[in-house]
């Protein structure tokens, strides 16, 4: 990965004010970042950092009160609905901490609902393959544990081929040995397909699996490190 790169996004000056009565709360206050494709980065902060507003502005789920976000050069603050619609259907894939997987559908059919809408899709087999789910993909929700339920819901986020692939808190529902086979899956993800990944999590022993980590407090990125080398996640320290 080179640090000459050409960003996937820049982010300048970003202010998110929510309005609640006539309370404003601050949730960013002049977050400055660039990205580049396949990063994997860390964010870490206490809750109430502001980490779920910079990732739901960086996946045009919100837009911020003030500043500019660029994604390859365009600012998404300049697009409609629909055209905010495309670039997460298009160029973005999704993880939650909670899996929103249908009960009453297969891994692989819950996985067919993104790859029957995309522009230039993986097969459903292909994806669950990536998470090494092959052997499930006939199974229904409630077959499948915890962890496996989750690498159902990556499999559906990148099935897209997604450029950006945003997790929030993917391992927060898991207990330590699964939220490791989940994190394999997501850095095999950034690895083989060259996807910029971005993890937020409260949990620091994540941060030796990054490329990057930033460090968000009040709305502010307050630190920033680079690790000289990744560290495989099952070499880390929960």
């Amino acid at each position: 990965m080179s640090s000459a790169a050409a960003p996937i996004f820049e982010a300048r000056g970003l202010r998110k004010v929510y309005h609640t009565g006539e309370l404003d709360v601050v949730a960013l206050q002049g977050v400055n970042l660039d990205f580049v494709a396949g990063e994997l980065v860390v964010l870490l902060g206490a809750s109430g950092s502001g980490k779920s507003t910079l990732l739901n502005i960086l996946g045009g789920l919100d837009v911020p009160t003030e500043g500019h976000l660029r994604y390859k050069g365009w600012d998404l603050g300049e697009g409609d609905e629909r055209t905010l619609t495309l670039f997460r259907r298009n160029c973005v894939g999704f993880v939650f901490q909670f899996y929103n997987l249908i009960p009453s559908l297969t891994a692989r059919e819950n996985v067919a609902l993104i790859t029957e809408i995309a522009r230039d899709p993986m097969s459903p087999e292909e994806a669950l393959a990536m998470v090494n789910l092959e052997h499930r993909m006939d199974h229904f929700p409630s077959q499948l544990s915890g962890g496996e339920q989750q690498r159902v819901a990556i499999a559906r986020a990148i099935a897209k081929r997604p450029e950006v692939l945003l997790c929030d808190e993917p391992t927060g529902a898991l207990d330590i040995n699964t939220g490791i086979t989940v994190l394999e899956a997501v850095e095999r993800i950034n690895r083989e397909l060259g996807t910029l990944v971005v993890v937020i999590t409260h949990n620091a022993d994540m941060a030796g699996m990054a490329d990057r980590v930033l460090y968000l407090k009040d709305g502010q990125i307050i630190k920033e490190h680079h690790n000289e080398q990744r560290l495989p996640v099952t070499s880390l320290k929960w």
